[in-house]
C-alpha cells in the first residue's frame, strides 16, 4: 500500500509525493546532487551525514541495490528526495528493491514530486534546512516547524559521529566484473588514513596502487600516526563543518611540522587548509 509524503522547506516550500521508504519523520539539510548513476553508493557516503539528498536524474531505483555498491556499512542520508521510481528494477546484480532497501535501513524518502523546481530553489537559494514526513497522519504545519527548527550543520563536528572506533587494516582493492573486489597484491607505499567520513572506494583505490593502508579515528593524535613510520598520511572526505575539528587541526600541524606528506580530501582538505593558515567557509550548495 502506498502513503503519501511531504517535503516541507525552511522557505515554506511545499511538496507533496508518495512515500517510498520508511515511514516516519526526518529533518536534515536539503541539497542535491547530479549524478545519473550511483545512487547507493550515495545513500551509504557518510558526508551526507544529517543531509536529504535530492536526486536530479528522474528516474532513481531502475537497478535496484546490492550487497557491494557500498561507500562505508550502514545508510548515512537523513532522506532521500526522487522524481520517479522505476516499478521493475532490472540489473544482474540486484538482491533487493530500493524502496526495500530505503524501508530496511529506516531511510524517509519521497517520490513523484518536481525536482527541477526543488532544484532551482536549491540553487537559487543554497542548501535549505527541510523535513519529510511519510505515512498516514501528516500535518504540513509541523513538517514546516521542524523544518525551521532545524539549525543546520554550520558549526557541527559530524567526524566524530561517523568515525572508526579503533585502528584497523585495509586490504580490500577495486572491483572487477570478472572477480568482483580483489586483495591488494603488492606494498609499495605504508599509508595511515584518518578517517572523518571515509568512503570505502577511497581506500580501495588506495590498496590497488600498492599502499599499505592503516585506518585510524579521527581523533588519533600525530604521535600515535608517526609510530607507524608512514610514507605518507591521508585526511579523508567526512560530513559537517571542519573548524570545529580542532583536534584534527593540530594533528595536521604536527605531521606538517615533522616533514610527512599529507594529502586530503573534501573535509580533509578544509583541515589541511586551516592547519596552514587559512580560512574554510560553507559553500551555498552545502
Amino acid at each position: 500500500m502506498k502513503h503519501s509524503a511531504i517535503l516541507a522547506l525552511e522557505d515554506g516550500s511545499l511538496f507533496w509525493g508518495k512515500a517510498i521508504g520508511a515511514k516516519g519523520t526526518s529533518t536534515g539539510e536539503v541539497v542535491f546532487n547530479t549524478s545519473m548513476t550511483g545512487y547507493q553508493e550515495i545513500l551509504t557516503d557518510p558526508s551526507y551525514t544529517e543531509q536529504m539528498v535530492t536526486l536530479t536524474y528522474p528516474h532513481i531505483g531502475n537497478t535496484g541495490t546490492n550487497e557491494e555498491d557500498v561507500e562505508s556499512a550502514s545508510t548515512s542520508v537523513r532522506g532521500l528526495i526522487i522524481r520517479d521510481l522505476p516499478k521493475m528494477p532490472n540489473n544482474w546484480r540486484n538482491t533487493m528493491r530500493l524502496e526495500d532497501y530505503l524501508e530496511k535501513n529506516n531511510i524517509v524518502a519521497i517520490s513523484d514530486i518536481d525536482t527541477r523546481r526543488l532544484t532551482r530553489i536549491l540553487r537559487e537559494k543554497g542548501a535549505l534546512s527541510g523535513c519529510l514526513m511519510a505515512g498516514d497522519d501528516i500535518d504540513a504545519d509541523k513538517a514546516l516547524a521542524s523544518a525551521k527548527g532545524f539549525p543546520g550543520i554550520k558549526g557541527m563536528d559530524l567526524a566524530k559521529v561517523v568515525t572508526c572506533d579503533q585502528a584497523y587494516a585495509w586490504d580490500q582493492s577495486v572491483w572487477s566484473l570478472e572477480n568482483g573486489y580483489a586483495s591488494r597484491t603488492d606494498t609499495r607505499f605504508k599509508v595511515v588514513a584518518y578517517d572523518f567520513g571515509v568512503k570505502y572506494n577511497i581506500l580501495r583505490i588506495l590498496s590497488s596502487l600498492g599502499c599499505e593502508v592503516i585506518v585510524v579515528p579521527a581523533s588519533t593524535s600525530a604521535e600515535q600516526v608517526l609510530a607507524e613510520q608512514p610514507d605518507g598520511v591521508f585526511l579523508s572526505n567526512g560530513p559537517g563543518d571542519p573548524e570545529p575539528c580542532d583536534y584534527a587541526i593540530q594533528a595536521t600541524q604536527d605531521l606538517l611540522a615533522a616533514g610527512v606528506p599529507v594529502f586530503g580530501i573534501c573535509l580533509g582538505h578544509q583541515i589541511l587548509a586551516l592547519a596552514s593558515g587559512a580560512k574554510t567557509e560553507k559553500m551555498k550548495f552545502g
